[in-house]
C-alpha cells in the first residue's frame, strides 16, 4: 500500500484547508495546548465533522508533525501490525517529528500499545468519534497517563467569530438586534462548521455516516430500521421524558435491555446524552425517567423538522449542550431536571460534589407576563426541597434581578455575560 501517497494527500488537504477557509480559534485550545508542552497523550474525542481534525492540526502545525486519517476507505482492513509502516513512512517524508497526529485511530484494531510506546518521545494526538476510545486497552496501558479534551460543535460564541461578530463590553440596539437574528440562525442551523460551507444538506450525511458507521457497523446490529427509528425518536421527541419500556412498546421491541444497549450507543457517539431526574435517593433517581438532548440544534432541525413549534425546547437545548460543554471542562460534576409528584418541574439541577449549585429555568419569554403560570412556582418549590437559593430564569429577552432570582437572556448566557 502506498502509504506514503496517501499521508501527503490527507496533509495537504488539511492545509489547504487552512488557506482556503476562515478557521476560527476554538474555546479549548489554550487548554489542549498546555497538554503538549511535553511528549504525552492528548485525546479530543467528539461527534463526527465537529472540527477535530482542523483543532489538532492547528495543534501542531508549526512544529514537524505526522499526521494520518483512518477514517479513509484506502485504509480499511488495516491492522496494528501496519502501524510501524505508517511510521516509518512518516520518518522517510519528514525526517525526525515532534507530533503525531492519529485521526479517528478507534478504526485500528490493538492500536492502544503502539501508542503507549510513541508517549514516551513524542507528543501524541488521537482522535476519536467514539466516547469509548479511552475505556478499554490504552486506558489499562497508560494509568492515568493522558488528558483527554471533548470537542462540540461550534458553540454559540464560536458561531459569532465564525460570522465575524466581534463581541465587545456593550452594545447598541442595532447590534442586539444582529445577536438576536445570528441566536435565531443558530438555533435553526447548529454549530458543525461544514454546515457554513455546504448548507444544511450536509448534515444528512453527518447523520447517516453517524448512525451507519459508529453504531450500526461497529456493533453489528441487525434491527437496522428499528435502531434508525429510536435516534429519529429521541431526537424528534428532545428534552422529554422518556422510559426504556416506553421506548421498547413504540419500537416493539422485546427487551429493555436491548433500547438500553442502543441509547448507550447513540450517547458513545456523541449524538444525544442523557439528563437523569434528581432525587436524593439513587435507586429512585435510577427507574426514574430520563430526559435526552441532541448535540446540535441544527441536527435536531434537519430531523424534526418543527422549528417554530420547537423553539422554547430548542432553547432549552441549547443549554443542555452548554452545560455539558462547561461540565467537560471541570466547571461543573453533575447535571439533573426535577420533578416532583405534582409535576412541577426544573429544566436543570447543577450539582457539584455534594451541593446544589444552581436551579435553572428556560423559558421563551421576552417580557415577565410571558412566563408561564407553572414556571416560577416549579422554581420556588425546588428552591425549597433543594435547599438552593441560586435561582436563574433563562429568557428570549427579558432581563431582571428579583430577589433571588435572575432573569438573563439566553445570548448572554451563553456567552458568560452574566454580570454585564
Amino acid at each position: 500500500m502506498d502509504f506514503k501517497g496517501i499521508i501527503k494527500e490527507q496533509r495537504e488537504e488539511l492545509a489547504s484547508i487552512e488557506r482556503q477557509e476562515k478557521i476560527i480559534p476554538r474555546e479549548k485550545q489554550e487548554e489542549a495546548r498546555k497538554v503538549l508542552t511535553h511528549p504525552n497523550i492528548l485525546a479530543v474525542l467528539g461527534i463526527r465533522r465537529c472540527g477535530k481534525s482542523v483543532f489538532s492540526y492547528l495543534l501542531a502545525k508549526e512544529s514537524r508533525l505526522g499526521y494520518i486519517n483512518f477514517d479513509d476507505e484506502r485504509l480499511v482492513g488495516l491492522g496494528s501490525e501496519d502501524l510501524d509502516k505508517i511510521l516509518i513512512s512518516f520518518y522517510e517524508l519528514y525526517g525526525e517529528l515532534d507530533y503525531l497526529i492519529l485521526d479517528e485511530i478507534q478504526n485500528i484494531r490493538n492500536w492502544e500499545l503502539f501508542v503507549n510506546r510513541l508517549r514516551r518521545t513524542k507528543r501524541v494526538i488521537i482522535t476519536g468519534s467514539n466516547s469509548t476510545l479511552l475505556s478499554g486497552e490504552l486506558a489499562r496501558h497508560l494509568t492515568g497517563r493522558y488528558i483527554d479534551v471533548e470537542l462540540f460543535p461550534f458553540s454559540f460564541k464560536e458561531f459569532l467569530l465564525k460570522k465575524t461578530f466581534k463581541e465587545a463590553p456593550a452594545y447598541t440596539a442595532q447590534e442586539k438586534g444582529e445577536i438576536f437574528n445570528y441566536l435565531n440562525e443558530y438555533l435553526q442551523l447548529g454549530g458543525f462548521p461544514e454546515v457554513y460551507k455546504f448548507g444544511r444538506v450536509i448534515l444528512s450525511r453527518i447523520y447517516e455516516n453517524i448512525i451507519t458507521k459508529d453504531i450500526l457497523l461497529r456493533h453489528r446490529i441487525t434491527k437496522i430500521d428499528e435502531l434508525k427509528k429510536l435516534a429519529n425518536y429521541l431526537l424528534t421527541n428532545f428534552s422529554q421524558e422518556a422510559t426504556y419500556s416506553k421506548l421498547a412498546n413504540i419500537l416493539g421491541i422485546k427487551r429493555v435491555s436491548t433500547i438500553s444497549n442502543w441509547i448507550s450507543y447513540l450517547e458513545n457517539s456523541f449524538l444525544i446524552f442523557r439528563v437523569e431526574r434528581f432525587d436524593f435517593k439513587l435507586k429512585k433517581q435510577f427507574i426514574a425517567p430520563k430526559k435526552f438532548y441532541g448535540i446540535d440544534p441544527g441536527l435536531i432541525n434537519f430531523i424534526s423538522f418543527q422549528f417554530s413549534d420547537n423553539l422554547g425546547r430548542l432553547m432549552e437545548n441549547v443549554v443542555a449542550i452548554e452545560l455539558q460543554r462547561r461540565k467537560s471542562a471541570e466547571l461543573l460534576s453533575a447535571i439533573y431536571y426535577w420533578k416532583d409528584h405534582q409535576q412541577r418541574e426544573v429544566d436543570f439541577v447543577i450539582k457539584k460534589e455534594k451541593k446544589i449549585l444552581e436551579l435553572i429555568q428556560v423559558t421563551y419569554a421576552s417580557r415577565k407576563q410571558d412566563l408561564k403560570a407553572r414556571e416560577l412556582p416549579s422554581l420556588m418549590k425546588a428552591s425549597q426541597e433543594l435547599r438552593c437559593q441560586n435561582l436563574t430564569v433563562i429568557t428570549w429577552d427579558y432581563e431582571a434581578r428579583e430577589n433571588q432570582l435572575r432573569f438573563i437572556p439566553l445570548w448572554k448566557w451563553l456567552l458568560n455575560r452574566e454580570n454585564s
